[in-house]
């Protein structure tokens, strides 16, 4: 059943988000708020996946990060056994449109960073709620690498991302942190 509701709202907001013609307006007040917290001065390895069209911006949360002197690293997704390798990146010419479209690192050009030196994760999602659970885009890749990752997980949401709950399955990791136009939310499961 969660399944099953899960791909009913996945498609329900793509298509929300692609009808929004100011997302680049509210993914700016979201960064400004990002960049205000003590968490992201502090992390020195930040991981980002690299937003497509209809999602939140990151590319600005990359350029800030290379501007702090942090460290970015981006997913290469290795979709036989679903698994996300975090490499990092100091150019954008160190990308590739690869697996569903997504940029991802070229792998001869860039280096792994252990996931145990992760300080912080964006993590993409299209729906969340105040406990930090998500509705992903589907392939579970990042709840599987979440499930031991000692890394702050913030995401950013639009106020109208959020939802009073949303279906969650026994593999789902909660996020720490939810940042949207309007507040940052500490999350409470």
């Amino acid at each position: 059943m969660g399944a099953l509701q899960k791909q009913e709202l996945r498609e329900k907001m793509k298509q929300h988000l692609q009808g929004i013609c100011h997302l680049d307006e509210e993914a700016e007040k979201i960064h400004k708020r990002i960049y205000q917290q003590d968490w992201w001065w502090q992390a020195e390895i930040v991981a980002v996946t690299v937003s497509t069209a209809y999602e939140l911006d990151t590319r600005a949360i990359i350029e800030a990060a290379w501007g702090s002197r942090k460290h970015v690293v981006v997913p290469k997704c290795f979709p036989k056994n679903r698994r996300l390798d975090f490499r990092e990146i100091i150019h954008w010419n160190q990308l590739e449109q690869a697996f569903y479209e997504l940029y991802e690192p070229k792998v001869d050009e860039t280096t792994a960073v252990k996931k145990s030196d992760i300080d912080l994760i964006i993590v993409p999602g299209l729906l969340f709620d105040s406990q930090g659970y998500r509705v992903g885009f589907g392939g579970g890749y990042y709840d599987r690498f979440l499930e031991d990752c000692s890394a702050l997980k913030v995401a950013q949401a639009l106020d109208s991302q959020l939802s009073d709950h949303v279906p969650v399955e026994p593999h789902d990791i909660a996020l720490d942190i939810i940042v949207t136009p309007s507040e940052v939310i500490v999350c409470s499961a």
